[in-house]
């Protein structure tokens, strides 16, 4: 609304005050540093108005002194407005990067950067603690221009509450609040500055009050004039409340004495924010949110921000809200990963918290008070992740430990023990005792120890201090801890070579240490670890403002930053050592899946920091020392020579160690990767002579151990390690049988045993260059233990193994390719000897492959037909066939092989589809005699009941009945028996008369040839029907109508009547084939009239169809 003319005597919106003489023309120069360009040192006035700003409510500073001057007043008005742009990225984006940063639109702080490098800002104007001004949006595409009115109070330099007419709902400050900020940060001396509006109306006169009050309600009637005249009947009313008080409310005179001084922080937008995103907790996006949602916590929290505690009181209050908990509990599962990491991060954050060194005593009840309250909660989770632990084992509270037990237990902490206090106050503390005094608390060498905790406890505070904002205290702290851990791992050294022989004759030991520090809920290694790293990094690259950028990280630079009271040492050489000295640590696998996960992920991450250091001089001494403390730490390192069998394996560490360590000391690489290829709780249930009857492929031992529920992934990291150092082993014969030996003793997964064989082919075999001979028998070598491993329990990747074994064996040589044909009953069944392995060992292109002189392919040939076989001995049923076509050309063993037809034939071991495969075999050989013979037996074994139309070996006795009539009558009669004995289904004993009743197939062109091999041949004459031997089959085959008839009408149904009158058609045409068959034919059907004549309607058909 247009304001009345006589307000405009201010001047023009954009005009710049004139600040005038005196003290009160600092204004306009004094602004906060980032906005100022003068080097001119700084008034008394301004020194003292910006302490006064930051600490002191302007009610305490008008309570204190009876008269404040004017320009004193403007003074601390001035500096009262916050000045550091990092608290208004802080509550406008995800995370803090410097405003020279990404230009991602997304982000609010981004978005106002740019609004004010464009000049959307305007009218700025401050009124004691409150601040207004215009910004102006730009057109976009589809949308016009628009102005928003945006107000800020503030309070000793910080944002007390925004209002913005964009009205955009989020946990920050939207875009246009965070314009006007910046703009009142950069310039500071253009915005105009007027007192607090109770100091202006104190000024004036009663004339000049109500003409004050009658040209703001003259400007504002619509939207005041009802609240003035409600104010004014109250002023009027003498006993009225409004009278009651002294003085009246004053928005731009600052906060009061009680008042709380913290950020504005839209409460209701968070809960709102927080309860979406876990309804859409399924999703990558909601757990990213999330996550950065408690990161937002973290920078609070470093920055001494008590709006970080509240923002994590409201989280949790939202996350307990989850109606999914009720759900899990009710059904007794855990939760999801994404769900259970973020309440780890919870429970993790309130620890920080309640150990903040600088909270009120108050503050830390209320908290505790949150804290149980939440605990005793039914749906509050469990550490483990696991509801249906609640209802195992003991009912006392104290084993049902939450994901706030931690945090209680910490709240209980304190900052004032003396000795505590002087370690965080001092770098050089306790150096000076190395020659006396007191030395409790302190190593030989003086340094100091903080032993008032447990060690993850410990660790907590180190956390604590450096996330509240006080990184020279934590790194202090962290040493004194790691101080503390070399001294307790040199007793437990010292314990362990007292009692080394005793245990190494046990061969057992038990796990010393109640928690693992890896995986442990406070990730005590890995806040170490951090804290001395960042210590260490050369590029300060802040927060950034939105995690989910896609722009890659730049990798870590670190450098070495002494520690002040260790000579010689560094943070960076301490962070490596800390990171060894955890991951080396001998631990028990926890229970449950998400505790076991958690391990491996933890695990992965501390690597990850590693892979990161690059190891230097200074560093490779220390890599080396612990590692040989590793390998000499007993029950205490997860490298002793002695551990517990449930003790989490090392080999993803190890390989870590391998890696680095071969360049600098091969041996000591190897020696520490050679121990840590153990699985020990797989080693104490599976003998070592029992490696053979295993489940196969892929970790199916799972099964036994259900505990264990990563056993699968860690046997994984079993093969990586193995493959590592087969790798690095080429060229090494001695290492390489070292690893071979480790390997054949360790891995108990065929599935991954025939990997690395494969691997260890390919980096045997380069391209263009020799192979190396040792590493390729070791690969056979691991391919064989693989046959032998699943030849009793097939699985549907043997015949690739197979394959993959003779190839591997070609590339070694004909020897390699002979042991394994000579020995195939230890590696193969007889089919996979004779269809993969002796067939591919004599293809064309593997003899090509293999160079061989005329002798060596026929001893390799020789071989073959040997094992075939032998072979088709085993399992003829299977394997007579590969033998006979492996035999081709050796008659001797084509005749053998064929003798071993004949006698499983005769004695039963062969069915009838068998040897009419055979015998067809021998019919496509030229051998129809030995063909006939062996279709003969196959009859032997073949019955056909009358209602198997579609026998599969249908076609097989068509083929057998057309080569008997091809070879002669002798034979044809031969068969007949057979076939009658054998087949008792009508249709197709009618079909075979069919055959027979019509020339042999290639009858012209068989000429004498068969003839001369022993047949009878007819000729061209064909057989009559009413003489032998085929008037004996068409007896048959009208008893068989007779039969089959019969048997289908005792059950038949009025659906089947139109099948059973095509069944008597075909009756009727094998009846006609007889002599009189058609009196024969309806002597059949009046006995059917006569038997079945219930069956009127069926009979009726049968009159219809044939009289």
């Amino acid at each position: 609304m247009e304001l009345p003319p006589a307000k405009r005597r201010c001047g023009a919106p954009g005009e710049q005050p004139d600040p005038g003489p005196g003290p009160g023309a600092a204004a306009a120069s004094s602004s906060p540093p980032s906005a100022s360009t003068s080097s001119a040192v700084e008034t008394l006035l301004d020194l003292s108005a910006r302490r006064v700003a930051e600490t002191w409510a302007f009610e305490q500073v008008e309570e204190r002194f009876s008269r404040v001057p004017e320009p004193v007043q403007k003074r601390i008005v001035f500096w009262s407005f916050p000045r550091s742009e990092r608290e208004i990225c802080m509550y406008s984006s995800l995370g803090y990067h410097p405003p020279e940063g990404e230009r991602d639109s997304r982000v609010p702080f981004n978005r106002g950067l740019n609004l004010l490098q464009s000049g959307a800002v305007d009218r700025v104007l401050q009124v004691g603690f409150h601040l207004s001004g215009i910004v102006t949006e730009p057109p976009g595409p589809s949308e016009p221009e628009h102005s928003y009115h945006v107000s800020i109070s503030f309070d000793r330099c910080k944002i007390t509450s925004v209002s913005c007419a964009c009205d955009n709902r989020d946990i920050f400050y939207c875009a246009h609040v965070v314009a006007l900020s910046l703009h009142r940060i950069r310039h500071a001396h253009q915005v105009e500055l007027r007192l607090p509006i109770s100091e202006t109306l104190s000024q004036m006169n009663r004339d000049q009050l109500q003409k004050f009050v009658q040209y703001l309600i003259s400007a504002h009637h619509t939207e005041v004039l009802p609240t003035a005249q409600r104010l004014a009947d109250e002023i009027l009313l003498l006993g009225s409340e409004i009278n009651r008080v002294h003085g009246a409310p004053d928005p731009t005179a600052g906060a009061g004495i009680e008042d709380a001084n913290c950020w504005h922080l839209d409460e209701e937008q968070i809960q709102e924010q927080v309860k979406q995103l876990l309804s859409n907790g399924g999703y990558y996006g909601a757990s990213k949110h999330l996550q950065s949602m408690f990161n937002k916590v973290r920078e609070m929290l470093r920055m001494r921000d008590s709006n970080g505690a509240r923002m994590l009181i409201l989280m949790t209050e939202q996350f307990l809200q989850d109606p999914r908990l009720a759900l899990w509990r009710q059904q007794g599962a855990g939760m999801t990963d994404k769900c259970r990491q973020l309440w780890d991060e919870l429970g993790a954050l309130w620890v920080c918290v309640v150990l903040s060194p600088h909270c009120k005593l108050e503050e830390r009840a209320v908290w505790l008070q949150l804290l149980k309250k939440w605990n005793k909660l039914d749906i509050c989770p469990l550490e483990e992740g696991n509801y249906s632990c609640d209802s195992v084992g003991t009912n006392s509270t104290a084993a049902r430990q939450t994901v706030f037990g931690r945090a209680i237990k910490a709240a209980e902490l304190r900052w004032g023990d003396c000795h505590l206090q002087k370690i965080l106050s001092s770098d050089c503390y306790g150096v000076s005792l190395k020659s006396g005094g007191d030395k409790l608390g302190f190593d030989p060498q003086g340094h100091p120890l903080w032993l008032g905790d447990a060690f993850p406890m410990a660790c907590a505070r180190v956390d604590a201090l450096r996330s509240h904002g006080y990184p020279r205290e934590a790194l202090r702290l962290a040493v004194a801890v790691v101080n503390a851990m070399r001294l307790q791992r040199r007793h437990q050294l010292d314990s362990y070579k007292q009692q080394k022989k005793e245990l190494l004759h046990k061969g057992t030991t038990s796990i010393t240490n109640l928690e693992g520090w890896v995986g442990h809920p406070l990730d005590p290694i890995g806040c170490l670890c951090r804290t001395f790293l960042e210590a260490c990094r050369m590029d300060d690259e802040g927060l950034v403002l939105f995690p989910d950028s896609p722009a890659e990280p730049k990798k870590a630079l670190y450098q070495h930053i002494p520690v002040p009271s260790s000579p010689g040492e560094s943070y960076y050489m301490l962070a490596l050592e800390v990171a060894l000295l955890g991951l080396g640590q001998q631990r028990s696998m926890p229970d449950g899946l998400y505790a076991q996960d958690k391990v491996v992920r933890s695990e992965e991450q501390l690597i990850g920091l590693l892979d990161e250091m690059e190891l230097d001089e200074r560093l490779v001494p220390v890599l080396r020392k612990q590692v040989a403390l590793l390998l000499d730490g007993g029950p205490f390192s997860g490298f002793g020579e002695v551990v517990f069998r449930e003790s989490v394996p090392m080999h993803t560490f190890a390989r870590y160690l391998f890696t680095a360590m071969l360049p600098y000391d091969p041996e000591l690489a190897y020696r520490l990767a050679l121990r840590a290829m153990r699985l020990p709780v797989l080693e104490t249930v599976l003998p070592a002579n029992d490696i053979l009857h295993q489940n196969p492929l892929d970790s199916m031992m799972a099964n036994r151990f259900p505990r264990w529920f990563t056993l699968g992934h860690l046997e994984t990291r079993q093969c990586e390690l193995a493959s590592a150092m087969l790798t690095a082993a080429k060229g090494d014969p001695n290492w390489l049988r070292m690893v071979l030996g480790s390997i054949q003793q360790n891995i108990h997964s065929p599935a991954l045993l025939f990997k690395l064989a494969q691997d260890a082919c390919k980096t045997a075999t380069p391209a263009n260059t020799p192979p190396d001979t040792t590493l390729l028998n070791i690969s056979l070598e691991l391919g064989l233990q693989v046959m032998r491993m699943t030849l009793n329990t097939m699985t549907w990747r043997r015949r690739e193994m197979v394959r993959w074994l003779v190839s591997c064996a070609t590339e070694i040589g004909v020897q390699a390719l002979m042991n394994i044909m000579q020995n195939w009953y230890t590696l193969f069944t007889p089919i996979e000897a004779t269809t993969i392995v002796a067939v591919t060992g004599t293809t064309h292109a593997t003899l090509l492959r293999l160079s061989l002189s005329t002798g060596q392919r026929d001893e390799l040939c020789s071989c073959a037909r040997t094992l075939a076989l032998q072979c088709a001995m085993k399992d003829p049923q299977n394997c007579a066939l590969p033998a006979l076509t492996l035999c081709e050309k050796n008659h001797a063993a084509f005749e053998a092989a064929y003798q071993i037809v004949l006698d499983s034939a005769a004695s039963a071991g062969m069915g009838h589809s068998h040897l009419f495969t055979i015998a067809r075999y021998m019919e496509h050989r030229g051998l129809p005699v030995r063909a006939y013979k062996l279709a003969t037996l196959a009859f032997s074994h073949l019955n056909i009941a009358f209602n198997q139309d579609t026998h599969p070996a249908l076609n097989d006795v068509l083929w057998a009945c057309s080569l008997s009539q091809s070879l002669g009558k002798n034979e044809l009669a031969a068969i007949v028996p057979l076939v009658i004995k054998s087949v008792q289904c009508a249709p197709m004993l009618s079909d075979i008369l069919h055959r027979w009743s019509l020339p042999p197939p290639g009858l012209p062109s068989m000429g004498g040839g068969r003839r001369g091999a022993g047949s009878t041949g007819t000729g061209g004459k064909l057989f009559a029907m009413d003489k032998a031997p085929l008037c004996q089959l068409l007896e048959a085959a009208m008893a068989a109508y007779i039969s089959t008839t019969h048997s289908r009408l005792t059950h038949i149904s009025p659906r089947h009547y139109g099948e059973f009158i095509e069944f008597l058609g075909k009756a009727r045409e094998t009846f006609l084939m007889a002599h009189e068959g058609h009196l024969r034919f309806s002597q059949f059907l009046d006995n059917l009239k006569q038997t079945y004549k219930g069956k009127k309607k069926l009979m009726l058909l049968v009159r219809e169809r044939f009289g």
